[in-house]
């Protein structure tokens, strides 16, 4: 039974997910099979966040840790934000380019506030 025309553009698709799942498959057998095994007690130990393990999981781990990552995420954020702006910069005009002005400003202010209060300060 011959394919009709919409699902033919479709077969080229369907034949690259199908030899680059069947590769992967592949590699990840021959690294497995072929790869070296040599344990030891620093590999196999758990690793958490840096810390040494302890007897109690539900022991709080130090704010300082969750202030840090969130503090990133948001840095991160701003960073992708500014591709695409910098980008559209000719196309969004001088109102897109105050926004990011106060947008940027507003992040300085509260990057200031986290450095004054020693929120980046590691003990």
């Amino acid at each position: 039974m011959p394919l009709s025309g919409n699902l033919t553009d479709y077969f080229s698709i369907l034949v690259f997910m199908g030899v680059s799942f069947g590769l992967s498959l592949f590699l990840i057998l021959l690294s497995f099979l072929r790869g070296p095994r040599r344990p030891n007690a620093e590999k196999l130990s758990p690793y958490e966040c840096g810390f040494e393990a302890f007897s109690d999981a539900r022991l709080k781990f130090d704010v300082r840790f969750y202030l840090i990552a969130i503090l990133f995420i948001i840095f991160d954020l701003e960073i992708a934000l500014l591709i695409p702006w910098a980008i559209s910069l000719m196309d969004i005009g001088l109102f897109g380019y105050f926004s990011m002005l106060a947008f940027l400003a507003v992040l300085t202010v509260g990057f200031i506030y986290e450095w004054h209060k020693g929120a980046l300060e590691w003990e």
